[in-house]
C-alpha cells in the first residue's frame, strides 16, 4: 500500500533547480529536510498557538494534536497534498457563545467534535458526487457571507475581554503587526502574527519594570492591579510531561452554534488543495473530498481528547511558495517538532501567559482578517451583490450573526448570532431563488441598490476624470 512515505532525492540535495520545484513525492537532503519542517512549525506558531487560547483550551494539547492530526492528513491523502494542520480560528467564536452561555471546555469540545465528523461525511460526499455538490448546496455568495459574519462575530470579545486589559500595549502591537504584515517580505511576513505575540511579550515585560502594576480589568472581570506579563506559571511548570486531557460533553444548543464552521472548513480546504495544486502544476481536485475528509477525522481524533479541531493553514503555503519545496517529507518532521513541544508543560505555559493587551492587538487585526476573507471569497467567483438574490440573504444573515440577533424556539432553546446568521444566509439564498420570477435571476439583473451606491466612474475610457462635473460632485455610474 503507498502511503506516500517514500520520497526520491531532488537534484543535489541542496536546493531546487532554477525554475523547478521539489514535489511532493520529492525531498532535499534529510537536514535541510528537518530546517523545513521546523520552519514550517514556526510559520503557523502565531495562529494556531493563539487559538487555544482565546478558546480556553490547553495550548500543549493543540500544538501535539496539530502534529497527530497533521500526521493523519498525510496519510489519507497518500502523500499527494502538502499541508500543516494547526488549530482552527474559525471556532474562537463558538467557543465564546458557548462559553457565555454556561458553557466548559468539554461542551466546547463536545460541538466541535460533531462539526468534525460532520465534515468528515461531507468530505466523503465530496469523492463520491464530486465538488459540484458543495457549489450547489454553499455558493460563493452564501460561503463568503458566512466566513464573514464568523470573524466579525469575534468583535465584541476584542472589544469588551482582551483590548481593556491594557490599550496602550494592545494599540502597539496592532501597529508593530501591520507593519509587519505590510512592509516585510516573504517568510517574515507569513510569520507576522508570531512576530507581534514576541513583540507584545517584550513590550510587557518592559511596561512592567517600567510602570510596575497595571490597573485595568482582567479577562472581562472588575478592574484590579495586576502585572502585564504573569511568568509564575512558567516557573512552576515542569519542562516534560503529558498535557491534560478531557472528554467532550454534548449539548444540542452548543452544536447548533457550532455547526455554520464546516462551511467555513470546506472554503479552507478547497482554497489550500486549489492553491497547492496549482503552485505544484499537478491539479488536485480529485483529493479534494480526501483533504476535506481527513482534516474532518483529524478534528474528530482532537477533540475527542479534548484538543482543539483542526485546519489546513495558509501561512504553511506561505513557506512553500517562497521555498519552492512541496515535500511532504517536511511536513513529517514538522509533525514531529510538534509532538515534541507538546509534552514540554514549561512551553505551553509560556504560551498560555501571553498578556490580555498583547491578545488585544492580535485579534483585531486576526479577526478582522477572517471576516473579510469572506469579501475575498465574493471577489475571487466575482459574486453580484446588486442582485437582490445575492444581496438580501447575505445582508440579513450578516447582521443576525454580528449583532447577535436570538430567536427565542423554547423556553429552554433558542437561536442565535453564527447558527441563525448562517441558516437565514443557506434557507434565504435558496428559498428565494426558488420563488424569484423567471426575470429576477436572469443575468445581468436588476440592481436593488440605487446605482448612487453601487458604482462609481471616476476615470473615463480616455483616461479623463469623468466620474466628477464642474460643481465637484462625483456622478454615479450604474
Amino acid at each position: 500500500m503507498n502511503l506516500g512515505v517514500r520520497w526520491s532525492l531532488h537534484g543535489d540535495g541542496r536546493t531546487p533547480a532554477p525554475g523547478a520545484v521539489v514535489r511532493p513525492d520529492e525531498r532535499l537532503s534529510w537536514p535541510r529536510t528537518v530546517g523545513l519542517g521546523a520552519q514550517h512549525v514556526v510559520a503557523m506558531f502565531g495562529a494556531s498557538f493563539v487559538a487555544p487560547v482565546l478558546m480556553g483550551l490547553d495550548p500543549n494539547l493543540a500544538i501535539m494534536m496539530s502534529g497527530v492530526a497533521t500526521v493523519v492528513f498525510l496519510l489519507a491523502t497518500r502523500g499527494k497534498v502538502p499541508s500543516y494542520l494547526g488549530c482552527s480560528l474559525s471556532f474562537v467564536g463558538v467557543a465564546a457563545t458557548i462559553r457565555a452561555t454556561g458553557g466548559d471546555s468539554a461542551t466546547v469540545t463536545g460541538a466541535v467534535l460533531v462539526v468534525g465528523a460532520v465534515l468528515f461525511l461531507v468530505g466523503l460526499a465530496v469523492r463520491r458526487f464530486g465538488a459540484r455538490i458543495i457549489h450547489a448546496a454553499m455558493p460563493p455568495v452564501v460561503t463568503g457571507a458566512v466566513v464573514m459574519l464568523i470573524g466579525f462575530n469575534l468583535a465584541p470579545v476584542t472589544a469588551s475581554t482582551y483590548w481593556p486589559q491594557d490599550q496602550w500595549t494592545a494599540l502597539l502591537v496592532m501597529l508593530f503587526t501591520g507593519l509587519a504584515v505590510v512592509c516585510l517580505r516573504g517568510f517574515w511576513s507569513r510569520v507576522a502574527i508570531f512576530l507581534g505575540l514576541v513583540f507584545g511579550y517584550v513590550l510587557s515585560w518592559v511596561f512592567d519594570l517600567a510602570f510596575g502594576k497595571i490597573h485595568s480589568p482582567l479577562g472581562g472581570a472588575e478592574a484590579v492591579d495586576h502585572w502585564r506579563l504573569d511568568l509564575s506559571g512558567v516557573a512552576k511548570a515542569d519542562w516534560i510531561g503529558l498535557p491534560s486531557f478531557h472528554a467532550p460533553a454534548f449539548e444540542w444548543s452548543a452544536i447548533l452554534v457550532a455547526l455554520p464552521v464546516v462551511i467555513a472548513l470546506v472554503a479552507e480546504n478547497a482554497g489550500h488543495v486549489k492553491a497547492v495544486g496549482e503552485m505544484t502544476g499537478d491539479p488536485l481536485d480529485d483529493k479534494l473530498g480526501t483533504a476535506i475528509a481527513a482534516d474532518g477525522a483529524a478534528s474528530v481524533l482532537s477533540t475527542a481528547v479534548g484538543g482543539p479541531p483542526n485546519t489546513t493553514y495558509s501561512e504553511n503555503i506561505g513557506v512553500m511558495a517562497a521555498t519552492r519545496v512541496y515535500s511532504t517529507a517536511a511536513y513529517w518532521a514538522a509533525a514531529g517538532f510538534a509532538l515534541l513541544f507538546g509534552l514540554c508543560p514549561k512551553f505551553g505555559a509560556v504560551v498560555a501567559a501571553i498578556p490580555g493587551g498583547v491578545l488585544g492587538g492580535i485579534t483585531v487585526i486576526l479577526y478582522g482578517m477572517i471576516g473579510l476573507l469572506g469579501a475575498q471569497i465574493w471577489l475571487n467567483a466575482k459574486v453580484d451583490l446588486r442582485s437582490p438574490l445575492n444581496l438580501v440573504p447575505a445582508a440579513a444573515g450578516i447582521i443576525i450573526g454580528v449583532g447577535g440577533v436570538n430567536l427565542k424556539i423554547t423556553d429552554n432553546f433558542e437561536l442565535g448570532g453564527i447558527a441563525l446568521g448562517t441558516i437565514v444566509v443557506i434557507t434565504g439564498y435558496h428559498v428565494l431563488r426558488a420563488f424569484a420570477p423567471a426575470h429576477m435571476k436572469a443575468d445581468p439583473q436588476e440592481p436593488l441598490l440605487d446605482s448612487g451606491t453601487s458604482a462609481y466612474d471616476t476615470e473615463g475610457t480616455d483616461g479623463t476624470d469623468s466620474g466628477t462635473p464642474e460643481g465637484g460632485q462625483p456622478v454615479a455610474r450604474s
